[in-house]
């Protein structure tokens, strides 16, 4: 495991644990930093307390950190030089607010991955479309023979994979802007931009803290990086006007010459042509921008056309996000748990032309639903769940919509919509809102959906 590049903290606070938390304390440890570990709802007898608890006693307590549960006492930053907070953690919490009070820096993980990653990190982000960008990057440099590791916010803790990575693979990480939000000195070789729009505000609580996380993505870069961008969103061209990076356009409207771009025929980079457009099997026209980013960075990293063909000719979408699940008596059925916005929502009314049943609702962030009214078109019904239930109700009213239903969960809104359906119907979960009010995450409802598609079938 290699040495961490420029860490100058030896007493490190880990603050909340789960899978990044329990990676960067691990790691920390194994580099011999003094580190303890505070998390206010895990116990004694969690998975990652364990293993953190058995790794301590193998290397001795004096040395093994300090871990403390159930509270967050202020006495943990006591003689404490950095924190490395979990994402999850919002910046109103007292310990971090007191720790930057102290003017102690507080990071995220993929802080210490950055430091530990021998080959060149591929660093993808934006309010939409990361994990489709993510998995079609690495597939294409896969299938091109360039040694790849995927890791980040798809799942995968950036660390884990970092600190075991070749000086030859390249490292791609989806980003969140949870992540970036605790950015010091984190550079990727290339960094993927791909849009931004108000998102995610209960966290961040404002736009321009919001924006920031994100650009914080290229604040690092220098003249020998890359920073891919979307040529066509106003916000990042005003942004990337301060990158030192060497800018690589992408665009769904118009030709970049030192970029990626298509026409009614093909997709290119600069002046190459890499493949017929409809030779490509993934759904839905909001996911060029996806491939063009995809693409660029691919092209950047060494991968050949025919590696980015084959992927391309083959990749029909990641779970969650627009996938297909089933054709039921003709019914088909989309899982589309990923959007958790509005703006994920339109794509995914944009992408289909025959009768759509909408399922959607979820936790309440205070925001109202009108910018959806224009995609709406091919809405003939609408079975609706959670906290947003009324909010989407008046949606549908304003949409005439004629079929509106209010349902208890995702389950039971799968029965619901297949009685009401036809043959040729498109029965879509996107539910333009976060989860959180009844299913711990995305991937779990989208699971409940699959499964009750599946019971039904």
């Amino acid at each position: 495991m290699r040495k961490l590049k420029d860490f100058p903290y030896e007493h490190v606070l880990v603050l909340g644990l789960a899978k990044s938390g329990t990676a960067a304390a691990t790691t920390l440890l194994e580099q011999g930093k003094k580190v303890r570990i505070n998390d206010q709802n895990a116990t004694e007898s969690d998975a990652n307390v364990n293993q953190l608890n058995k790794m301590r006693v193998e290397m001795g307590v004096e040395i093994g950190g300090e871990l403390i549960l159930g509270s967050h006492p202020i006495r943990v930053l006591d003689g404490i030089e950095v924190i490395v907070k979990n994402p999850g953690i919002s910046y109103d919490n007292p310990i971090v607010v007191a720790a930057q009070q102290r003017g102690i820096p507080v990071i995220t993980e993929i802080e210490i991955a950055g430091q530990l990653a021998s080959g060149p990190i591929i660093g993808i982000t934006g309010s939409n479309g990361k994990t489709t960008t993510t998995t079609l990057t690495t597939e294409m440099l896969k299938q091109s023979e360039k040694p790849v590791k995927v890791a980040g916010n798809i799942g995968i803790v950036a660390t884990e994979v970092a600190k075991n990575l070749h000086p030859k693979e390249n490292l791609v990480l989806e980003l969140s802007s949870f992540q970036l939000m605790g950015v010091e000195k984190f550079k990727p070789k290339i960094a993927v931009l791909l849009n931004i729009f108000k998102a995610h505000l209960d966290y961040h609580k404002t736009w321009e803290n919001y924006k920031q996380a994100k650009y914080n993505i290229f604040k690092n870069q220098t003249k020998d990086d890359f920073l891919v961008y979307n040529a066509e969103d106003k916000n990042l061209l005003k942004a990337i006007k301060l990158a030192k990076a060497q800018k690589i356009p992408f665009s769904v409207k118009r030709k970049q010459s030192d970029g990626a771009w298509l026409d009614n025929e093909a997709i290119y980079f600069k002046e190459e042509k890499i493949m017929e457009r409809k030779d490509i099997v993934l759904l839905g026209s909001h996911n060029y921008e996806n491939i063009l980013a995809s693409v660029a960075a691919a092209k950047l990293s060494g991968a050949t056309n025919e590696g980015i063909q084959k992927v391309l000719s083959m990749f029909t979408g990641v779970k969650h996000r627009l996938q297909f699940v089933e054709n039921h008596r003709e019914r088909l059925f989309y899982n589309d748990s990923k959007a958790t916005n509005c703006l994920a929502t339109q794509k995914a009314l944009s992408a289909f032309n025959q009768p759509i049943i909408l399922l959607a609702g979820g936790l309440d962030r205070g925001n109202g639903f009108d910018e959806l009214l224009p995609y709406m078109q091919h809405v003939k019904a609408m079975v609706l769940f959670g906290e947003t239930a009324s909010k989407l109700e008046n949606l549908g009213m304003k949409a005439q919509v004629s079929d509106i239903r209010v349902t208890k969960n995702v389950q039971t809104a799968v029965q619901e919509a297949y009685e009401i359906s036809e043959p040729n119907d498109v029965i879509l979960l996107s539910p333009a809102c976060a989860s959180w009010d009844q299913y711990r995450t995305f991937e779990e409802r989208g699971d409940m959906f699959i499964q009750a598609v599946h019971t039904l079938v």
